[in-house]
């Protein structure tokens, strides 16, 4: 799709209200297309208000802007992020990721309100929101059709890149924020931050280049130890320190005190992209990595060996669809579905330390359905389980052992010993 089979009709355009957001608003609406802005209220905690995104995009040349609040949303997807640990090649938290879900499923309502059938994004052809729009979009609503400019020739050819994009807003006196020196971009969420682009792209420069919205760099935190205890309700974060919050207020105070001791601040990874080609970014997401930490703490006393493959497994692959664009797919369902009995085991109050951007076990209670029993575990002469009735098991274990040896399938000179 181009722009000039946009003529006439209208857009509804998913805008974050930066330079990408203005510049397409503005270019289509000289075009003769009719742009309905929509912004997502997703808790962002670099936009102190929500308001000022619509004026700009109204004097950009939107016909409509809009604001819709997915802040309940945002924080209802996140507690799904720390019941999965659905991290993606390890560091990244998806928070991003997530957000685009969250984002199309809030559009599509408004849009179908509005029956506009064509969704607009200023996501680049290089990169995974093109993809994650596209095929949350289609399919939650396959009828809609999606227009990104970045994949448009006559978008490409006016607009090389940021500085093109910048001297055409400036030039036609659009109210943005972003300038030829800003360094780095940043996309925000309840959840966290992305900083990528800019100066980031290139390796000389270090993960702490970046200004923290979310929080201080560990080496700015406190030099004092903090003790904080999380009540999680069958996978569910209901409670710091006893006091009783909802999802949006439980992640604000979480980003609050983890983002003070520099729990997740400055995440540097260097991470595959869908398209095919590598990326890098730096992340904030204090209040997911304090939590999820807790959260893993529990998981390791209710889960058993097989259990815990399982889990590992069904993370791993989650975190890889959220990054792609298919947390709605049947595969999610599936794996969702394969967790819900962990969730509901997964009660219990656990306190942990933080101090300088790292989180320390302190105690663990109330967890009806742990497996961990000091009695069976003691190395003292306490409990059930007999040092002796090992002799049998090992025995059993020992015919397999021997036949390894008999049939030469040991390396009889270990990993370790010189070999030649």
């Amino acid at each position: 799709m181009n722009v000039n089979e946009l003529k006439g009709k209208t857009v509804a355009l998913a805008a974050s209200g930066g330079l990408d957001s203005c510049t397409i608003t503005k270019w289509l609406s000289e075009y003769g297309v009719s742009v309905i802005a929509i912004t997502a209220d997703l808790g962002q905690p670099d936009e102190t208000d929500m308001q000022t995104i619509r004026k700009r995009m109204l004097s950009c040349g939107a016909k409509e802007a809009l604001v819709i609040d997915l802040k309940e949303e945002m924080a209802h997807a996140g507690i799904r992020l720390i019941q999965t640990r659905a991290c993606y090649e390890g560091g990244y938290w998806n928070t991003t990721g997530l957000a685009r879900h969250v984002t199309v499923s809030g559009l599509l309502r408004v849009m179908k309100k509005k029956k506009v059938s064509i969704l607009a994004h200023g996501a680049t052809g290089r990169g995974n929101d093109q993809v994650r729009f596209s095929l949350a979009t289609h399919m939650l609503d396959p009828k809609v059709e999606v227009y990104a400019p970045w994949r448009d020739e006559s978008f490409i050819e006016a607009f090389g890149g940021r500085k093109e994009m910048i001297d055409f807003c400036q030039k036609k006196h659009l109210p943005i924020k972003a300038s030829h020196d800003k360094p780095y971009s940043t996309d925000s969420n309840l959840l966290g931050l992305t900083h990528e682009a800019g100066k980031l792209e290139w390796l000389d420069t270090p993960a702490d280049f970046i200004q923290p919205v979310m929080g201080v760099f560990p080496k700015d935190a406190p030099d004092k130890k903090l003790t904080v205890f999380v009540e999680f309700k069958s996978g569910i974060p209901v409670a710091i320190n006893s006091e009783k919050l909802k999802p949006v207020d439980l992640f604000r105070k979480a980003n609050e005190i983890a983002g003070k001791n520099g729990i997740g601040i400055g995440i540097h990874t260097i991470e595959n992209r869908f398209v095919g080609i590598k990326s890098r970014g730096v992340y904030e997401s204090p209040g997911l990595v304090f939590l999820s930490h807790c959260y893993e703490f529990l998981l390791q006393q209710i889960l058993d060996r097989r259990a815990r493959k399982c889990y590992e497994a069904a993370a791993a692959n989650l975190g890889e669809q959220i990054y792609q664009g298919y947390f709605f797919d049947l595969a999610s369902q599936m794996m969702l579905s394969a967790l819900t009995p962990v969730t509901r085991l997964a009660s219990g109050l656990i306190g942990v330390s933080l101090y300088k951007g790292t989180i320390l076990f302190y105690s663990s209670s109330k967890t009806p359905h742990s497996l961990y029993d000091p009695e069976l575990s003691s190395m003292e002469a306490v409990g059930i389980f007999n040092h002796a009735d090992s002799e049998g098991f090992l025995r059993v274990l020992g015919v397999n052992a021997r036949a390894l040896n008999l049939k030469g399938q040991v390396d009889l000179k270990g990993p370790v010993e010189k070999k030649g």
